[in-house]
């Protein structure tokens, strides 16, 4: 399959899932919903205390993006499942992992970014130093593609599941934890006036070894579900 082939094929699905993701707009607020609220109730729960806001400001706005995320991950494959167009993909002559590549960009769109996004408003509720802002969004900007294409792999292994969401759970969270730990550490590090280029290093090197293994690892995973 030539390159511009394999181009046009990417843009198409990833143009189809935002255009059916737009249509199901009341559906792309529940993540971020979720991201908000479970942020905003910290303090009620912990302490309005800025001092003691500022040091779990990380581990608090980090955790609640993961659980937003996986909060969303069981739509990137089951309308197609359930209507048959997951099995008329790997059927196509396309290379699978190609077409599961654009899926997971559309839902990083739909979910990571937003998240992103909101992530400094966020930050200030928590009274995040403002210098550690910019690494908050850039351990985002790495992490959370890295939990798109992750999960993607979960998805894939339970999207033949009624009640695929425990297990899923159980599959994914193990591998987020080095995410966490990584991008959670380096905002704390960047308040404290530390240099963190030593874990954004590491949050890129799992970008890109997700990058490269995890759309093949998906599609294969959904040629032993779809079997």
């Amino acid at each position: 399959m030539s390159g511009p082939g394999l181009s046009h094929a990417f843009r198409i699905v990833l143009k189809r899932d935002l255009t059916l993701a737009y249509r199901h707009r009341s559906e792309l607020a529940n993540p971020l919903l979720f991201f908000v609220i479970v942020v905003s109730l910290f303090p009620l729960a912990v302490s309005p205390e800025p001092s003691l806001l500022e040091k779990v400001a990380p581990g608090v706005i980090w955790v609640a993006a993961l659980l937003a995320t996986m909060l969303s991950l069981h739509g990137i494959f089951r309308s197609d499942y359930d209507d048959g167009a997951l099995e008329q993909m790997l059927l196509s002559s396309h290379p699978v992992f190609v077409l599961v590549l654009a899926k997971v960009s559309a839902h990083w769109l739909i979910t990571g970014l937003p998240l992103i996004l909101l992530s400094p408003l966020l930050g200030v509720l928590m009274h995040l130093p403002t210098d550690a802002m910019p690494t908050l969004v850039a351990t985002l900007a790495l992490g959370t593609p890295v939990l798109s294409l992750v999960g993607a792999i979960g998805t894939a292994l339970t999207v033949g599941l009624r009640r695929g969401g425990v297990l899923l759970s159980l599959l994914v969270l193990p591998l987020y934890i080095p995410v966490l730990i990584f991008a959670a550490n380096a905002v704390g590090a960047a308040g404290a006036g530390l240099s963190v280029a030593g874990q954004l290093y590491f949050l890129g090197a799992l970008l890109a070894l997700a990058l490269t293994l995890a759309p093949i690892a998906t599609a294969a995973a959904l040629r032993i579900s779809v079997r």
